[in-house]
């Protein structure tokens, strides 16, 4: 197995997603079976006690045949926080291309070959999902959190003035090199990762691309966003305004 070097590198972190972890890792290799691309879905766990990580092991059994271990197991002793997940999972990553995405069937990889495709079309550095254009869109959401959304959004623009759509998204595809570096200058460890990794870009110079995706909310478990995440969201907003140039 150590001969497979997939281009792609999937990150999914996961807590209690045992009942979400083989529909998302059944639509993911569906998704790059039609394509002449290879993946790897590199698995976060962070102490999951509903059995997340038992559950990945038989998966690992029914995806990794033929000397293809597309499904890798990274798991950590407890919950530490959504960036340092992705800074997990890096440490992992074996192709040229790596994507973030959720692990609760909210993004569906079928959005993936346009992703790829946006990509190579502009040789962007970062290509991200985005629910807030033409194409776009956001099912299962009630008018609060739908109203949430857009008000984060609204005022990251505002304050801003970074030209992507939708920087509270977590569905990206970034070429390698450029996530590495992006990571060392990232110093959130919550959602307002995302927002960050989008303004530590455009303070670089990279190009970000945008694919109109449709969000659905989760269709097991809970909902881990909470008041905490909404005030450090605020909190990290006002911090990039005054970084800014």
């Amino acid at each position: 197995m150590e001969d497979y070097k997939p281009e792609y590198s999937v990150i999914l972190p996961t807590y209690n997603e045992s009942e979400n972890l083989p529909f998302i890792l059944w639509l993911l290799d569906k998704s790059f079976e039609g394509t002449k691309y290879t993946y790897e879905a590199i698995i976060v766990d962070d102490g999951s006690p509903d059995g997340t990580q038992d559950v990945c092991k038989e998966l690992q059994e029914i995806y990794n045949e033929s000397g293809k271990d597309k499904i890798v197991l990274r798991p950590r002793p407890k919950k530490m926080g959504l960036g340092t997940a992705y800074i997990h999972g890096l440490k992992f990553v074996r192709g040229n291309f790596v994507v973030l995405m959720d692990a609760d069937m909210s993004h569906h990889p079928k959005f993936l070959p346009q992703m790829i495709k946006k990509q190579k079309e502009g040789n962007f550095d970062v290509v991200t999902g985005t629910r807030y254009v033409d194409g776009g869109g956001v099912h299962g959401w009630n008018l609060q959190r739908k109203l949430t959304s857009r008000t984060a959004n609204f005022l990251a623009d505002f304050m801003l003035s970074l030209g992507v759509s939708d920087l509270t998204g977590s569905f990206r595809l970034y070429k390698r090199e450029v996530f590495e570096q992006l990571i060392t200058k990232n110093e959130s460890k919550g959602y307002v990762f995302q927002m960050e990794m989008i303004f530590r870009a455009k303070q670089m110079g990279c190009s970000v691309g945008e694919v109109p995706i449709t969000f659905v909310d989760r269709q097991f478990g809970a909902s881990k966003m909470g008041f905490d995440e909404i005030t450090s969201y605020l909190a990290g907003l006002v911090s990039f305004f005054f970084q800014a140039d």
